[in-house]
């Protein structure tokens, strides 16, 4: 079973930026498809950025051009470089495979940002 550990997160103020961490264990992760998720008190998850094994990304809507995903295979782990960041951008932020594992979300990273 996957294992997530993400973190990175904090409070911020708009428009500044943070890099957020995610350690994967129990899987091969070099092979998998990843994604960042978040959720916002009272709305659904909702994925934010995946990457592919390749290194290929797609971003929500949302947060194309501020946010970047990456990933690091020797060390098992993948990043979400966060730009430009706005009080919409205040969640949960997980990450998971993709698609999600549903028994493996990890505990994520609160991510604040002031207005």
């Amino acid at each position: 079973q996957v294992q997530l550990v993400e973190s990175g997160g904090g409070l911020v103020q708009a428009g500044g930026s943070l890099i957020l961490s995610c350690a994967v264990s129990g899987i091969r992760f070099s092979i998998n498809v990843m994604g960042w998720y978040r959720q916002a008190p009272g709305k659904r998850r909702e994925l934010v950025a995946g990457i592919s094994s390749s290194g290929r990304t797609n971003y929500a809507e949302s947060v194309k051009g501020r946010f970047t995903i990456s990933r690091d295979n020797a060390k098992n782990t993948v990043y979400l470089q966060l730009n430009s960041l706005r009080a919409e951008d205040t969640a949960v932020y997980y990450c998971n495979r993709y698609p999600p594992d549903l028994d493996s979300w990890g505990q994520g990273t609160q991510v604040t940002v002031s207005s």
